[in-house]
């Protein structure tokens, strides 16, 4: 068992599908209309992805999500090399925040344009 994707709502999913290409090495695995008459990206590997939605006007993300029920905290992502990855990330123009080593990894995180979190992090 395994979890195969997550679906989320941005800006411009092309945009975003670009972007976690070049940072992560993964592929477009499809590309299509969607749910309403949006339209949807899948990008990731052959295994596991995200499913990136647009509607073409979706609204700005408010309040905390780390105090509201139901939200999105962040979305992990194992690399082999964490320094590389991170120098991918800022050549992308995100920051990366919280940059940390403990048991298990070293790891940071990263906004994405719509300001999703990302934590990036490395076991090795």
């Amino acid at each position: 068992m395994y979890l195969e994707h997550v679906n989320l709502t941005v800006t411009d999913p092309h945009k975003s599908a670009e972007s976690l290409q070049r940072i992560f090495g993964w592929h477009v695995r499809w590309e299509g209309e969607a749910l309403l008459g949006g339209h949807t990206v899948h990008v990731g590997t052959d295994d596991t992805y995200l499913a990136l939605y647009t509607l073409g006007e979706p609204q700005p993300a408010s309040g905390d999500n780390y105090s509201t029920v139901g939200s999105l905290n962040h979305i992990g992502v194992v690399v082999d090399d964490l320094d590389t990855t991170a120098k991918l990330v800022e050549a992308e123009g995100f920051a990366t925040f919280n940059q940390a080593d403990y048991e298990p990894g070293r790891r940071f995180y990263f906004n994405d344009r719509d300001g999703i979190e990302f934590e990036v992090v490395s076991y090795r």
